[in-house]
């Protein structure tokens, strides 16, 4: 893999899965927030954004 795309995604690579720990604190976070919360949640963090990055992102676009 050349340097300059080390660690990138690109546009055919796959998701990922949710690791364990990922999933335990998203069903924790569920108690307090909405389906569509939550699953705008986990396709942020499949894409590679922390639990905090997808938290925010989903906040602003569709709330609790």
């Amino acid at each position: 893999m050349p340097y300059h795309t080390k660690g990138k995604k690109t546009a055919g690579s796959k998701s990922k899965d949710l690791t364990a720990r990922q999933k335990e604190m998203l069903k924790k976070h569920s108690a307090h927030h909405t389906k569509k919360h939550i699953a705008l949640m986990k396709h942020g963090m499949k894409a590679g954004k922390t639990f905090t990055q997808a938290h925010s992102y989903a906040m602003s676009k569709v709330g609790k």
